[in-house]
């Protein structure tokens, strides 16, 4: 089925892997980025651009209706280039900042727009130190310290206002270390990692496959266990995206 999807963070590394597969499915695609320059790139890919800054929730609403979504994916975030670390602790406040004030301004915004569904980024490894590998219904890491702590309570009210969101069918999808095109890693790490195509291909199962809730989205790893993910969404960790010749501008 044919669905009118609003892309949040389309301009993002998952987000620029996934608009041609979104595409490809047959479905109308409206991308968000921050930056005009950034709005060419999205429509030659396929999707129609739409410039704004998620903290502006007015503008974002408008945006949402006008797409006339019935489908929301949520693939914001706020990360530097190559994760350099000289830049990591002001990026972890903001990234969190996405995920709390980011989040619901997106969920408020799918739900003025009748959208049946809402598909959000989130991240593996905040789990709780326990039992591996995790499934997810284990406790993620309320007692975290430092950085990790700014990271995790993000996490933690982004999937709760997700899930919690009334009228909406929320999916969460809990994605491992990423690597591959457009990420800092070109090879998957020691721990739990999932290539950039392999974890847009979740989100474009998710929009029709899966009830609402949790799937742990990464390749085989003694970490955390994603035989969720593989029995109700039917992902598959080996999946990779052919790159297609640009789309022309006036599509």
């Amino acid at each position: 089925m044919a669905h009118r999807i609003f892309l949040a963070g389309a301009s993002g590394a998952i987000g620029k892997r996934l608009i041609p597969l979104l595409c490809g499915a047959g479905h109308t695609v409206v991308g968000t980025t921050r930056s005009p320059e950034r709005a060419r790139e999205l429509r030659s890919l396929g999707a129609e651009p739409v410039v704004l800054d998620v903290f502006d929730a007015p503008a974002l609403t408008e945006a949402v209706e006008a797409a006339r979504a019935d489908i929301v994916i949520h693939q914001l975030t706020d990360l530097p280039k190559d994760l350099n670390p000289a830049e990591m602790p002001a990026a972890v406040v903001r990234n969190a900042r996405i995920r709390r004030e980011g989040t619901r301004n997106l969920v408020a915004a799918a739900r003025a727009a009748n959208a049946k569904r809402i598909i959000a980024q989130s991240i593996l490894w905040a789990y709780a130190p326990g039992m591996e590998p995790h499934n997810e219904s284990d406790p993620l890491d309320e007692g975290a310290e430092g950085d990790r702590a700014v990271s995790v309570r993000g996490v933690i009210d982004l999937e709760a206002t997700v899930l919690g969101a009334p009228e909406l069918e929320g999916v969460i999808l809990r994605y491992g270390h990423l690597y591959g095109p457009g990420t800092h890693a070109d090879k998957p790490g020691t721990t739990a990692s999932v290539h950039v195509d392999a974890a847009a291909y979740a989100a474009l199962l998710a929009i029709d496959r899966g009830g609402p809730g949790i799937f742990n989205i990464a390749a085989a790893n003694d970490y955390a266990t994603t035989t969720k993910a593989v029995a109700e969404l039917g992902w598959n960790a080996d999946f990779r995206n052919a790159d297609p010749a640009p789309r022309a501008a006036g599509r």
